[in-house]
């Protein structure tokens, strides 16, 4: 005869297991959905900004292009460093910001790339991050020691884009751009398996709802830099 004790332990097990599985799909949806929202803001900003010359004489060619340029950098930093402190409002705002910023700072590549460049290497993204990032979500192997090794990549990335800025170097810009997409397409399996774990640790706290914004926003710089990335490799110059 069934043991009752142990059966009830079996169904309870049961339960919360499938339990915390519903509740990382929809951490995990709400973070795509942040995402693919904060995506939608930066491109329409993007389109209209780059197809309206006033607006575009205003920014670039002055002083407040650094600012356009920079400001995003200057959150996401912002985001990392005081997202246990801030209250989950703060922290959609500067989320929101940083799309809409990153929308002004995005929309010279409509001048410089025609449109069918711009579909091409964004449609060809997407797939690139969607295969990835799924990749990252499902798989049981340890992706921590491939993060570390691509954070390095980074850190080298940085530094070189930063040098090609003074250099202007068409085969470095051609190099950065390569590694750069074997970076970040990296980064978002990695990333992706890293909110997962994020999830696991913090279900029940207070934390959640912030870590989803937080995730939004790792995932949408992965996927905005092969983006840009595949647009300077593969993208016809106007």
């Amino acid at each position: 005869m069934a043991n009752p004790i142990r059966k009830g332990a079996v169904n309870s097990t049961t339960t919360a297991a499938r339990s915390i599985n519903e509740g990382l799909r929809a951490y995990m949806l709400k973070i795509y959905n942040l995402m693919a929202l904060g995506l939608t803001v930066t491109g329409a900003i993007a389109y209209y900004v780059g197809n309206t010359p006033e607006i575009l004489h205003m920014i670039y060619g002055t002083p407040l292009q650094w600012v356009v340029m920079l400001a995003p950098l200057g959150l996401v930093m912002f985001l990392g460093f005081r997202l246990q402190s801030m209250s989950v409002t703060t922290a959609q705002a500067v989320y929101w910001l940083y799309a809409s910023l990153m929308g002004l700072s995005l929309s010279y590549i409509f001048v410089r790339y025609p449109s069918a460049s711009i579909a091409r290497a964004f449609f060809i993204s997407a797939g690139t991050f969607g295969a990835m990032s799924l990749y990252g979500y499902t798989t049981k192997k340890d992706l921590t020691a491939m993060g570390s090794f691509l954070f390095m990549g980074l850190i080298g990335l940085v530094i070189a884009s930063l040098v090609n800025l003074f250099l202007k170097s068409s085969a470095l810009s051609f190099i950065t751009s390569l590694i750069g997409v074997l970076v970040f397409t990296g980064l978002t399996a990695y990333d992706t398996q890293k909110l997962k774990l994020m999830y696991s640790a913090n279900r029940d706290s207070a934390m959640g709802e912030k870590l989803a914004i937080y995730g939004a926003l790792q995932l949408y710089l992965d996927f905005i830099n092969i983006f840009l990335s595949l647009l300077r490799l593969m993208g016809d110059r106007k």
